[in-house]
C-alpha cells in the first residue's frame, strides 16, 4: 500500500549525509618527496645549503598538510645519494614521487629515482621569492634561485629514457604554484584508488549495448585494479540472512535521508531496505570499491526482484564512497570512483534530451545516484516500470545543484586502450523531469547539438559520471599518472 500523507515522510533539511552515511576508508595516497642540489657548491658557498634545506623544510611541511602519507627521504647532493633515495622510495610503493630541485643538480642524480621507483614523478622548482635582488646578490645567493636551470636537462633525459615528464615551476610561497602541485596530489589520489580498487561486476551485460562491454583484463593491466565477478545468488544469499531488526534500522535511516513520495509502496521500500543491508554486507565480504550490475529477469522471479530492489541500497553505497552503476557499466563505475577521489561526487548519467531554446543538455538516469550532488533532499518515487528495464519498486530522484560540473567517462578504443574523457559545464535552473531520475540541465556554452556531436566523437560510450565543480584539470593529470589518453570537449 502507498505511504500515508500523515506519516513523517519529509527528511529534515538539517540532515547531514556525512554523519548518517560515514564514508568508507581506503589506503591513503603515498607521496614520496626528495629535495636536491649539486654538492660541489656546498664548500664554495657555505651559506647556500642551509638556505636550500630551509626551503626544503617548508615544502615538506606543506606536503604533510595534505591528505596523504608523505615519505620524505631528505636532501641529496650527488648521484650516490640519489641512488639510495631511489631504493627507499621503491620500498614505500609511492603513488607519486615529487622531486624538489632547489638549485642546479645533474640529471644523473635524479634519473635513478624515476627509473627504479616504478612510480610517476613530478618535478617542482620553487625559488625563494618572486625575484632576485640583483644589486645585492652574489653567485651564492643567485644559486638559490637556480632551481629552474636543470628543469630542461631533466626533461630531456626523462624523454630519452621514456619517462613521462611533469613539472611545476614557481616560487616558494606562490599559492598559484601550490594549487598546481595540489592538483597533481589529487591526481595521485585517483591513481592510488584505481591501482588498488576491487570492482564488483554482478549479473550480465544489458542486451544489445555493445559499447558497455569491457575487456576485464584491461583494468588490471592498465590500472592494477581487480575485477570480482559476482553472481546475483551472492546477493540473494545475503538478503536471506538479513534480520527484521536490521531491516527496521535501515528503514529508519531511509526516512532520515529521503523524502518519500506518495507513490511509494510500503512493501517496495521495505524490500529495498532489506536489499540495502545485504548490499552493504556483499560489499564488505568481497572488499568492493565499486559495483556495476544488471539482471533482466522474467515474470517477477527472485533475481528480477533483487535487481529492481537495488536502487535504494546502491545509492546509499554511492553516497558512502562505493560507487554503484546500473546496466553493467563497469567503466562508468570506475569513472565514478575517480570523481569520488577528488571530492566531487560522481553520479551515473546519460543524455535525456536537448533544449535548444534554453541552450542546455538535459542529463540524468534512473537507478543509483550520488546524494552529495543533490540540490535538495533526495526523493524516493514509486515506479511501476523502470526505464528500459524489468521490475518495479522505488527509485531515487533529485536534481543536481546549480553551478559548475565536470563529466568524466572512460572510453575504450579499437586497440583496446582506455581513455579519460571530460567536459566542463554549468548546471542551470529550469524545468526537470519527475520520473524517478537524477536530472540536470547543463550549459556547455555552445549549441547543445554541436556539443553532443563533439562528445560522442570521443568514443565515450552511453554513460558517464557527473561530478560537481571544475575538475577537468584533475582528471587530465590523473590520466597522465595512469598512462592513459585524455580527451576534453
Amino acid at each position: 500500500m502507498a505511504i500515508s500523507e500523515s506519516e513523517p515522510a519529509q527528511a529534515p533539511h538539517s540532515t547531514h549525509l556525512h554523519e548518517l552515511l560515514p564514508p568508507v576508508t581506503r589506503r591513503r595516497t603515498r607521496i614520496g618527496l626528495v629535495a636536491g642540489g649539486l654538492g660541489t657548491y656546498w664548500p664554495q658557498f657555505p651559506g647556500l645549503l642551509p638556505q636550500l634545506k630551509e626551503s626544503a623544510a617548508y615544502v615538506a611541511d606543506r606536503f604533510r598538510q595534505l591528505d596523504a602519507d608523505v615519505t620524505d627521504v631528505g636532501f641529496i647532493s650527488d648521484a650516490e645519494e640519489g641512488a639510495k633515495a631511489a631504493e627507499r622510495l621503491r620500498q614505500v610503493d609511492c603513488d607519486l614521487i615529487v622531486l624538489f630541485l632547489t638549485t642546479y643538480l645533474t640529471s644523473s642524480m635524479v634519473l635513478p629515482i624515476a627509473q627504479r621507483s616504478h612510480a610517476p614523478v613530478l618535478v617542482i622548482d620553487l625559488q625563494p621569492s618572486e625575484r632576485m635582488d640583483h644589486a645585492a646578490f652574489d653567485t651564492g645567493a643567485w644559486l638559490a634561485y637556480c632551481g629552474q636551470c636543470p628543469v630542461p636537462e631533466v626533461g630531456n633525459v626523462f624523454r630519452r629514457a621514456g619517462i613521462p615528464f611533469r613539472s611545476v615551476s614557481g616560487w616558494l610561497r606562490q599559492e598559484s604554484a601550490w594549487r598546481r602541485i595540489e592538483q597533481w596530489i589529487r591526481a595521485a589520489r585517483v591513481r592510488a584508488a584505481l591501482r588498488h580498487a576491487r570492482h564488483g561486476l554482478m549479473g550480465h551485460l544489458y542486451p544489445g549495448m555493445l559499447d558497455v562491454s569491457t575487456d576485464l583484463t584491461l583494468l588490471p593491466t592498465t590500472f592494477g585494479s581487480h575485477v570480482e565477478v559476482l553472481e546475483y545468488d551472492d546477493l540473494r544469499h545475503r538478503v536471506e540472512q538479513v534480520t527484521d531488526d536490521e531491516s527496521r534500522e535501515r528503514l529508519e535511516l531511509v526516512r532520515r535521508i529521503f523524502t518519500l513520495d506518495s507513490s511509494v509502496v510500503r512493501e517496495d521500500v521495505a524490500w529495498g531496505a532489506k536489499v540495502s543491508v545485504a548490499l552493504d554486507r556483499l560489499t564488505t565480504d568481497f572488499g568492493l570499491d565499486t559495483l556495476a550490475y544488471y539482471h533482466r529477469g522474467l515474470n517477477g522471479e527472485l533475481h528480477e526482484r533483487l535487481a529492481a530492489g537495488m536502487i535504494l541500497g546502491a545509492s546509499l553505497l554511492t553516497a558512502r564512497g562505493v560507487p554503484a552503476a546500473g546496466e553493467y557499466e563497469l567503466r562508468t563505475s570506475v569513472a565514478q570512483l575517480a570523481c569520488q577521489c577528488v571530492g566531487a561526487g560522481g553520479s551515473f548519467t546519460e543524455i535525456q534530451a536537448l533544449n535548444f531554446e534554453d541552450g542546455v543538455v538535459e542529463m540524468g538516469h534512473d537507478g543509483p545516484g550520488h546524494l552529495a550532488v543533490s540540490a535538495r533532499d533526495p526523493l524516493l518515487r514509486g515506479l511501476g516500470v523502470y526505464h528500459g528495464k524489468r521490475g518495479w519498486g522505488v527509485s531515487v530522484e533529485f536534481d543536481v545543484r546549480p553551478g559548475p560540473v565536470t563529466l568524466l567517462g572512460l572510453g575504450q578504443d579499437a586497440d583496446g586502450t582506455l581513455s579519460f574523457i571530460t567536459s566542463e559545464g554549468t548546471v542551470v535552473p529550469g524545468p526537470l523531469l519527475e520520473i524517478g531520475n537524477t536530472t540536470s540541465r547543463v550549459d556547455f556554452g555552445r549549441d547543445p547539438g554541436e556539443w553532443v556531436d563533439a562528445w560522442s566523437a570521443t568514443g565515450v560510450g552511453h554513460h558517464w559520471s557527473l561530478s560537481v565543480g571544475r575538475h577537468a584539470g584533475d582528471f587530465r593529470a590523473a590520466a597522465s599518472l595512469l598512462g592513459v589518453d585524455h580527451r576534453e570537449v
